[in-house]
């Protein structure tokens, strides 16, 4: 198959879609198809270049301006820059996919890919990533409505399979889009196992001068749905009993309510702010921790399943029915909490602390679950039995 591989976001540009989207597209080549993978241009990467096998090419893109609210994100829109419908058909005629895998359901990238393949009646797998909802009333107003009058019409345009990741998902799409069974597959987060089979690169400890503090980690973009303020809320209680415990935060900061809300709770000293790291880093960060905890706010993602692939014991927020046809057991194959619970986030931080064998066990089995269920392997060829079977329904094309 030529399969098209569509998504705003992409390496070197860091993130759980970005890298997804890569990594499949990796597996789709060693499984002996080809793949042209679009997206938008982000710093010096190159707008055509020859990676893993396949072709990316990066369209030029007009940025997002940054305007001082707390739902700010890096975007890019290729839609905006004159020519770029011509470009991207043209790239599509050119290579003659027969299927198209996009990510981001209100990406221009994904509409404008998806106008192109409903026209040419070729399958869409669109994958949903992330949920346009927010806590903050006025914001969820204003998602809801780019949901409905936007979001909503297109994709009842474009006609996608959906890829749904959780039961977050599952719910949202349904209450938004109006998925069901009839159009949709639930397909977990894919991790990368052979990522974290490599050496580190680096010794985290030594060049943050931790020593042999107990240090727990918590890695990803710092954005409203992923705020930290759990974490923070529970310091206090953490440090009197531990008073060397010391916290790496790793990611853009978009948010910064926690660094905040850590100087008036008097522990911002225990804080180390990184910024965001290269995606080679990331295994040596998950290595040097004692504890991960990203995901505090309801979720589990694609850091937290790398954390526990990893080998380090890694706590989430999320109910033990997130992944459909996956068995999490609380306790046992994973470390949940309920979300902006500070409390329970206290409970478990300090109970690993400790107990380092109960840590280390519960690490071991959270390893076996994720490589067991999440393995990129086993989730791209999920993905290619759906593209073959889509491939060959002619009803899907109508």
């Amino acid at each position: 198959m030529r399969i098209a591989v569509v998504n705003n976001f992409f390496p070197p540009r860091v993130g759980g879609s970005a890298h997804m989207s890569a990594s499949l597209a990796g597996e789709y080549v060693a499984a002996g198809h080809q793949v042209l993978a679009i997206t938008a241009a982000y710093g010096d990467a190159p707008a055509d270049e020859q990676r893993d096998g396949y072709r990316i090419v990066r369209l030029p893109a007009a940025k997002m301006p940054q305007l001082g609210l707390s739902i700010d994100f890096d975007l890019s829109f290729a839609s905006l820059k004159p020519g770029n419908w011509r470009r991207l058909w043209k790239l599509l005629d050119e290579f003659k996919p027969d299927a198209v895998h996009l990510h981001g359901q209100f990406f221009d990238l994904s509409w404008l890919a998806g106008f192109y393949a409903r026209r040419h009646k070729l399958p869409v797998l669109l994958t949903i990533h992330t949920l346009l909802i927010s806590e903050n009333k006025l914001y969820s107003r204003v998602f809801r409505m780019l949901d409905a009058v936007l979001v909503k019409p297109v994709l009842k345009y474009i006609r996608p399979r959906y890829v749904i990741l959780d039961k977050l998902g599952v719910d949202y799409c349904v209450e938004r889009y109006g998925t069901s069974d009839a159009n949709s597959e639930y397909f977990p987060i894919a991790v990368d196992t052979g990522h974290f089979e490599k050496p580190v690169t680096k010794d985290v400890r030594a060049e943050l001068e931790l020593g042999d503090a107990p240090l727990i980690v918590s890695l990803g973009h710092v954005i409203p749905l992923r705020n930290r303020l759990p974490l923070i809320e529970s310091l206090p209680a953490i440090l009197e009993r531990h008073p060397g415990v010391r916290v790496v935060i790793v990611g853009r900061v978009y948010h910064d309510a926690f660094l905040k809300r850590a100087e008036e709770l008097g522990v911002a000293d225990a804080l180390v702010v990184t910024g965001a790291v290269p995606k080679e880093d990331v295994p040596a960060y998950f290595a040097a921790a004692d504890i991960v905890t990203h995901d505090l706010n309801g979720g589990c993602g694609t850091a937290s399943l790398e954390a526990m692939l990893s080998g380090t014991a890694t706590i989430a927020s999320v109910t033990e029915d997130n992944y459909p046809g996956i068995e999490l057991r609380n306790g046992e194959n994973i470390l949940l909490v309920r979300p902006d619970d500070a409390a329970a986030v206290q409970e478990t931080v300090l109970s690993l602390l400790d107990d380092p064998e109960l840590r280390e066990r519960i690490a071991q089995r959270e390893s076996a679950m994720v490589r067991a269920n999440f393995g990129l392997d086993v989730v791209a060829e999920e993905h290619l039995r759906v593209f073959t079977k889509m491939v060959a329904d002619d009803d899907v094309l109508r």
